[in-house]
C-alpha cells in the first residue's frame, strides 16, 4: 500500500552538469508549503532544494544518510528525544536508520544532500 503525502516532491534532475543553477527564481516560484526539488547529481548522491513551511512525517532511511543545510530561514530536525535546532549557515546530518522528522515554523530554505536512490518520505 503506498502512502499519499501532501508534498511537492520532483525527482527530476533540473540542472545538467557544466549548468549554472540559479536558485533565487527557484525559490521565488515555489508556492507550494513543502517543495522539493532535486537540483543535480554529484557522483552517487543528489543535492535538492527545499523550500518549506510547516511539519514532515516522522519517518527513517534505513541504508541512507541525509545532509541538511540551512540557507535562509529555521528548521527544525527532531529525533527521538531531543530536537536540533538549525539557522541559516548551519548543517546536520542524519544517520541512516534514525527515525526523524523535520519542520520549519517559518518559510525555510535548505539544501540536502543525499543517494540518488533515497525515498524522501522514508522507508516502509
Amino acid at each position: 500500500m503506498t502512502t499519499s503525502y501532501p508534498y511537492a516532491t520532483h525527482l527530476d534532475i533540473r540542472f545538467a552538469p557544466l549548468e549554472k543553477i540559479e536558485l533565487a527564481p527557484m525559490i521565488d516560484a515555489v508556492r507550494d508549503q513543502w517543495y522539493n526539488q532535486t537540483l543535480c547529481k554529484v557522483n552517487e548522491s543528489v543535492v535538492r532544494l527545499g523550500v518549506l513551511q510547516g511539519e514532515y512525517h516522522w519517518h527513517k532511511h534505513d541504508n541512507d544518510d541525509e545532509f541538511f543545510f540551512v540557507l535562509d530561514g529555521h528548521f527544525i530536525i527532531d529525533l527521538e528525544g531531543e530536537s536540533v535546532d538549525l539557522q541559516p549557515r548551519q548543517g546536520y546530518v542524519v544517520p541512516k536508520g534514525v527515525v526523524h522528522r523535520t519542520r520549519a515554523p517559518d518559510r525555510a530554505v535548505i539544501l540536502m544532500v543525499e543517494t540518488a536512490a533515497i525515498v524522501p518520505t522514508g522507508d516502509a
